[in-house]
């Protein structure tokens, strides 16, 4: 698989600080290509909001840097997810100390995945969504709220919730809650694309209208991709939306079908896939040598 990334975040019209955070890696190790894909969403209500979802991106930043090669040599997604699970309780507790040392409360949401050609591992906690952008618009993750629940409970109407005071409540969020349980999810990677985005993104907009303005560039390069994004945004402005608004949109290919965006691109990854395709067919050619040449030593002893 060849990942396209674009991503973008506006402050919006209405609060001075952006506590939203994001980070993107992105890594080559032999013929696998690699995406780290993470937002936060540092909790508005709470002071010092943008440190806990600044702090959360760091630290995460720091673990691909320091363990992606050693994961890459014997990579369990499932793993990875228990690990990053781990990483986000240890987090929580230190976010929670910082804190009530200062006398103030601090608190983000985290929704990220990690790639690795066709399998990936999402983590989640809060109400960041991750979808995939296929035949139509497929929400991930869960959202862990409270109007979440009570609509899976019946107790509200998807409109009743629309217009909901207690909307924006969180069941858990790193670094304002006693204990954190991510969600781990493993998927195996499908070809168009993947939208993570913090609730500013959503509130103001419809899924029908997110699907028709990405699933317009899955075939663009990134300029048009980057370009679609800050059209949405600017269209949730112009809808009031007060919330900060973060999105990352991941484009996803078949290496053999993708449009890179330069020729020194084109030339990385398509040697490093007609080297995977010249191993495995003389492997293949090599087995079957051995099978033949164990045939004729058979027939020449008959």
């Amino acid at each position: 698989m060849h990942f396209t990334i674009t991503a973008d975040t506006d402050v919006g019209i209405s609060k001075k600080i952006n506590q939203d955070s994001f980070i993107i890696k992105k890594a080559l190790i032999g013929n696998s290509e690699i995406v780290m894909a993470i937002i936060c969403d540092g909790m508005g209500g709470l002071s010092k909001g943008e440190l806990a979802s600044a702090t959360v991106i760091e630290v995460f930043s720091d673990w691909f840097d320091d363990n992606i090669l050693y994961e890459f040599e014997n990579i369990n997604l499932e793993i990875i997810g228990e690990k990053w699970s781990l990483l986000l309780k240890k987090l929580n507790s230190e976010i929670n100390e910082f804190g009530k040392d200062r006398g103030i409360r601090l608190g983000t949401t985290f929704t990220g995945a990690l790639f690795v050609d066709e399998k990936y591992v999402v983590v989640h906690v809060g109400d960041s969504r991750l979808y995939h952008i296929g035949t139509k618009l497929s929400q991930i993750t869960k959202d862990q709220t409270f109007i979440a629940r009570a609509i899976e409970n019946g107790e509200l109407t998807e409109n009743e919730a629309k217009n909901d005071s207690r909307r924006n409540v969180l069941l858990q969020c790193v670094g304002a809650s006693k204990f954190v349980e991510p969600e781990i999810i493993l998927g195996i990677t499908q070809e168009k694309g993947y939208l993570f985005c913090s609730d500013g993104f959503r509130h103001v907009i419809t899924d029908e209208e997110i699907y028709t303005s990405l699933n317009k560039v899955v075939k663009d390069n990134k300029k048009a991709m980057s370009m679609q994004i800050r059209k949405l945004i600017d269209l949730i402005k112009l809808r009031k939306e007060k919330d900060n608004i973060t999105a990352i949109y991941i484009k996803v290919e078949n290496i053999f079908d993708c449009k890179f965006e330069n020729n020194e691109e084109k030339k990385k990854y398509t040697s490093h896939y007609t080297l995977k395709f010249l191993v495995i067919f003389f492997g293949i050619m090599s087995v079957v040598f051995l099978f033949l040449g164990i045939i004729k030593l058979f027939l020449n002893g008959e």
